[in-house]
């Protein structure tokens, strides 16, 4: 999968936000509020279904439908004409491309979708929360990793009034943006187990080393 293909599936070209853990940067007690809440928000969204809007660093628009089950599986079905799916099964997220018939595989510790999939949330732990910004119906989050190592960073935006995830923007080193903005996501208890396991479909030829 090229660079390009990488980024458009949700960002995953983008930095891991995993590291050891670092203090975090310094922020008002109203800020710390306001991640307290989005923290509870996301540990309370176990299950969850909706549509989604992204956006790449070049302009280029693709949507789809999307399927949360936490902790650790997420499910992103695109829309034709892209033949993208993505989804991740609790501790690998696999992206397969049925137009370019590829499929890769990365580790979900490796890509943001692991920043609130996690059984347990933690904005002070392996990342650095470095800016709470507020808007007029909502607020973001944005997050980067702790160690310093990496340039990339992911923000997560919340409509307010009730408090629900509206998106996230992933960008990478060099400072290219993924835009995800979500809508109609809601709550959807007892989603099929199916929905997170994708296997690689091409076929294997054990006369053949990895490619």
């Amino acid at each position: 999968m090229t660079l390009n293909r990488r980024a458009l599936a949700l960002g995953l070209a983008a930095t891991p936000l995993t590291g050891a853990a670092a203090a975090q940067t310094a922020l008002s007690s109203a800020d710390k509020a306001l991640v307290d809440r989005a923290v509870a928000y996301l540990e309370g969204l176990t299950e969850a279904s909706g549509t989604f809007r992204q956006v790449d660093a070049r302009g280029h628009a693709t949507s789809g439908a999307l399927f949360l089950k936490r902790p650790g599986k997420a499910r992103f079905a695109y829309d034709p004409p892209s033949g993208l799916l993505v989804v991740s099964d609790g501790g690998v997220v696999s992206v397969q491309d049925k137009r370019l018939k590829t499929f890769d595989a990365y580790p979900l510790t490796a890509t943001p979708l692991s920043l609130f999939l996690a059984k347990s949330i933690r904005l002070d732990r392996g990342v650095a929360v470095t800016r709470v910004t507020r808007m007029s119906d909502g607020f973001s989050v944005t997050a980067k990793d702790s160690k310093k190592q990496t340039a990339g960073s992911i923000t997560l935006n919340f409509a307010d009034a009730p408090l629900a995830l509206a998106g996230w923007t992933v960008t990478d080193a060099q400072g290219h943006p993924t835009r995800i903005q979500l809508t109609g996501l809601k709550r959807s208890p007892g989603l099929d187990r199916s929905l997170f396991i994708l296997k690689d479909p091409r076929p294997k030829n054990p006369g053949r080393g990895k490619v």
